[in-house]
């Protein structure tokens, strides 16, 4: 471990402890449009980086936090690995404490598994100035509550992220994507149908009238997916991949709020005239829409999902409000990982 870097992070958190001083962590802002703005003085975690071990036998790696992804990324690669959530970036600086705080994972997450399940372990620095350590580089090694994977999607709001152990997973042999001409009605039905078949799916997305299906693994799996799902073969099918991912599509583009709705694959689309791209085999669709936040937040909810406000926010709460019982218990995790209300605070809600 870079123990300069960890202890000069240590002793400005607790130098802002005695002060009362809030701080806002600062990566490379890859992701900082997501999230209410947060106030405080600037902790600089980029120096805090490196791959501390690797053990492509094992499948294991075992980064900090300030980490570039495309450094990361590139390691992997000479082992003919890569991290199965597939994380986008939103910048060519973004970090491996970015992507685990904010917990975004790409166009793979429905098939391989979130952020938060290849999470094995993490070193934190809590906002009262205690550096501690959760879990291992084993799937199996603590017993109780997870809290290194409590870790992702909490925006360092609990603490700051210094290390972090993860799961990787071997690079398809090989990969094909077919589009297939349809609406929106019929594409859900369609992935609906091919969920219950077993199929070597890793990617599922509806976007201008045509549906997207990415089949990966072995050539003789790929060949015989693509073959039953039917359509055209994409020719460039990794810029597209690339352009979802990074949300570089043209779909992306505009000033108009960006609606993240998470839902259950198989939910109706709603009746609305409104651009709207369909990710994750359905559960995650991307909305352009000027209606009321209310309203929209509404729509969701009635599915059993929820929605957040991911680029060019309204005034309000981005993310979709807590439930009273789930916001008691966020309220006191922050109380014991930062009492003092030092880091992000509010980045994810008001009183967070």
């Amino acid at each position: 471990m870079d123990t300069d870097q960890r202890d000069a992070l240590q002793a400005r958190v607790r130098e802002a402890m005695d002060s009362h001083t809030p701080l806002r962590i600062a990566g490379s802002g890859s992701k900082a449009f997501l999230g209410q703005p947060v106030r405080g003085e600037p902790l600089d975690v980029t120096g805090h980086r490196g791959i501390v071990s690797f053990e492509p036998t094992e499948l294991v790696v075992t980064a900090r936090a300030g980490t570039p992804l495309t450094e990361l990324e590139a390691t992997l690669a000479e082992a003919n690995l890569c991290l199965p959530f597939e994380p986008p970036r939103f910048g060519p600086d973004a970090t491996l404490g970015g992507t685990v705080a904010t917990g975004l994972a790409g166009p793979r997450r429905p098939w391989s598994g979130s952020v938060r399940d290849h999470v094995l372990g993490a070193t934190l620095l809590t906002g009262k100035g205690d550096i501690l350590h959760f879990g291992g580089e084993v799937m199996k090694n603590v017993a109780g509550y997870d809290v290194a994977r409590l870790m992702c999607g909490a925006f360092g709001t609990l603490g700051v992220l210094l290390d972090i152990s993860l799961k990787v997973l071997p690079r398809p042999a090989a990969r094909e994507t077919r589009v297939l001409e349809m609406p929106a009605g019929e594409a859900l039905e369609t992935l609906q149908r091919l969920a219950r078949e077993p199929l070597p799916l890793t990617g599922a997305v509806h976007v201008d009238g045509r549906l997207h299906l990415r089949f990966e693994g072995s050539e003789a799996g790929v060949a015989a997916g693509a073959r039953h799902a039917g359509g055209d073969i994409l020719d460039d099918d990794e810029a597209f991949w690339f352009a979802i991912r990074e949300q570089m599509h043209p779909f992306f583009a505009g000033n108009m709020t960006l609606w993240r709705l998470s839902l259950p694959p198989a939910t109706p689309l709603a009746a609305m005239d409104e651009p709207m791209l369909i990710d994750w085999g359905g559960a995650q669709r991307w909305l352009r829409s000027e209606r009321e936040a209310q309203a929209i937040r509404a729509e969701a909810e009635a599915t059993g999902g929820h929605a957040t406000a991911f680029r060019h926010a309204p005034e309000g709460e981005i993310f979709h409000p807590l439930p009273p019982a789930a916001l008691q218990l966020h309220l006191r995790l922050k109380e014991v990982f930062d009492p003092f209300g030092l880091l992000n605070y509010g980045r994810l809600y008001p009183d967070l």
